[in-house]
């Protein structure tokens, strides 16, 4: 046979084969739309698919609401439909010159949780211990997961996997998964993060809670960011323009197809990847990255809620007394976490602070239980009105330089600041132990590890004998700052802090800005 026959016939059955949703005339949904879904409660949701250029399609609920369209001359149709208060299980039928049902619909929360490892670990992964890398501290946390684990069962907590898929240079309109509840048989997929978050709302809301788990281990958030993020600046487009093969991939792959399925909101960890790349960009990038999911979504200023990095350094530095350690002029992981918290000028965002759940060993620290718990306070105090007294830790507000002290005021102070010391899953106890890791310097950057005492409900005040200038402050600026013990009385670490009004115009930081635009 000649080989120009062969070739024709090799791209008719490519053309048969991979196009069926255009060329045939039955109306296919987009894959988050199936069996077990759940749909958000309340709104105008968004359903769309496939089908023939030109078919009507009508879509209709169980609970009375119906929209119709036209299928578009690319074949691509959607509709918004009314969806109903929380509960189901409802009906969703799809007709066109074919009919769909779906069945066992939920109308609740949904949430999209994405970001790098420490979203994407599922609980089995969590259930497990190391010989050498998991403390004995650690046991009771990775048990307890196994027992949840093995246990637990929840038709009203489900979740949705997107495989994982990057694309380059093209965002992709199709995706694949499936929904599943919380059982036996699917806890073991679950996301630990994002499990424990659900938990939460299922116990404060009783409502059910949809999880769209979107993450991918050991990526970048460059990866992460739609090209309409890098138009931010002309540094940001010239960083794409160079990169285009690195950034957006999984934005492409695996966001973009989720798009614009109705959500409540977002929630994101993430970070550990940039503590050594594009360090002093990440809260540009950040923020960008926020702002663009957010245009593209279509459904306004969602909230967004992620996870600040915890302590964690690797087994060759293992000392956790300050007394014993210099000052560290800089470190990217700091970096990244001080930089996270300053992303919290972006309008309806909030942070967690885990610092005090990390293990020294292993980057992903066990205790997914309080992570989930205090991302959810974020949640029922702002989106559900929950009479939840404080979401986060003491966060750096201001600072009053008078003589040789500098005043530390600080946001999310609750009933006031204490020190205090966590162990494993257990309530945070307030101690009488001296506030550590603060450090002070004057205009010779000479850090000195400093005194420093609560005196104030919102506020602490910091010195050092041979400072009598100071200029900046910070605080658990290390990598694994294990000793700093400020809290609020409600139970909740302060975040990792430094003074300085940006940490990338700060002198000691042309090193690691040289090393980043080698890296790039």
């Amino acid at each position: 046979m000649p080989n120009q026959w062969i070739n024709a016939i090799s791209v008719m059955a490519i053309v048969a084969t991979s196009t069926p949703s255009v060329c045939w005339a039955d109306i296919v949904p987009a894959a988050l739309f199936t069996d077990h879904m759940v749909i958000q409660r309340d709104t105008q949701a968004p359903v769309w698919g496939s089908a023939d250029v030109g078919e009507k399609v009508t879509v209709t609920g169980s609970w009375g609401e119906s929209a119709a369209t036209t299928a578009d001359t690319s074949g691509k149709w959607m509709v918004k439909l009314k969806t109903p208060e929380a509960g189901g299980p409802h009906t969703l039928t799809l007709k066109g010159n074919n009919t769909i049902e779906i069945n066992d619909v939920l109308s609740g929360e949904v949430w999209f949780c994405s970001g790098q490892s420490n979203m994407d670990f599922e609980m089995k992964r969590l259930a497990k211990v190391s010989a050498k890398r998991t403390a004995p501290e650690h046991l009771p946390t990775a048990n307890y997961i196994k027992n949840e684990m093995e246990t637990a069962r929840d038709n009203n907590l489900r979740q949705f996997t997107v495989e994982k898929i990057k694309s380059p240079q093209i965002p992709l309109n199709t995706l694949k998964g499936s929904w599943v509840d919380s059982s036996p048989q699917n806890n073991p997929g679950f996301s630990g993060t994002a499990y424990f978050f659900a938990r939460e709302l299922r116990k404060e809301l009783n409502v059910p809670i949809g999880l769209i788990k979107c993450a991918v281990g050991g990526t970048r958030i460059e990866l992460w960011m739609p090209a309409e993020a890098y138009e931010a600046d002309q540094e940001m487009t010239a960083y794409f323009q160079k990169n285009s093969k690195l950034v957006s991939a999984l934005f492409n792959g695996m966001v973009h197809p989720v798009m614009p399925y109705a959500i409540r909101g977002t929630i994101w960890y993430q970070g550990e990847s940039n503590t050594k790349y594009n360090t002093l960009q990440y809260g540009l990038h950040f923020s960008a990255m926020i702002s663009a999911w957010r245009n593209l979504w279509g459904q306004g200023e969602f909230p967004f809620y992620f996870v600040q990095l915890t302590n964690y350094q690797g087994r060759e530095q293992a000392s956790y007394d300050p007394s014993e350690m210099e000052p560290v002029e800089y470190d990217g992981w700091p970096s990244v976490c001080d930089q996270q918290r300053r992303t919290l000028r972006v309008k309806n965002t909030g942070m967690t602070v885990s610092s005090d759940i990390g293990e020294a060993h292993d980057v992903h620290a066990h205790n997914k239980i309080d992570v989930g718990k205090r991302l959810a306070l974020w949640a029922l105090k702002h989106d559900y009105q929950k009479p939840v007294p404080v979401c986060s830790g003491p966060l750096y507000k201001t600072h009053k330089i008078v003589g040789n002290q500098v005043i530390i005021h600080f946001d999310h102070a609750g009933s006031g600041l204490m020190t205090g010391a966590k162990t494993g899953m257990e309530a945070t106890q307030e101690t009488q132990a001296p506030l550590t890791y603060f450090q002070i310097c004057g205009a010779d950057r000479q850090w000195k590890w400093a005194q420093a005492e609560i005196t104030g409900k919102d506020s602490v005040t910091v010195s050092h004998p041979e400072v009598p200038n100071p200029t900046v402050v910070r605080y658990a600026w290390s990598t694994n700052a294990k000793a700093a013990n400020l809290y609020n009385k409600e139970g909740l670490p302060a975040s990792i802090f430094t003074t300085e009004a940006e940490i990338s115009a700060a002198p000691e930081a042309d090193s690691l800005k040289k090393q980043t635009e080698a890296q790039r």
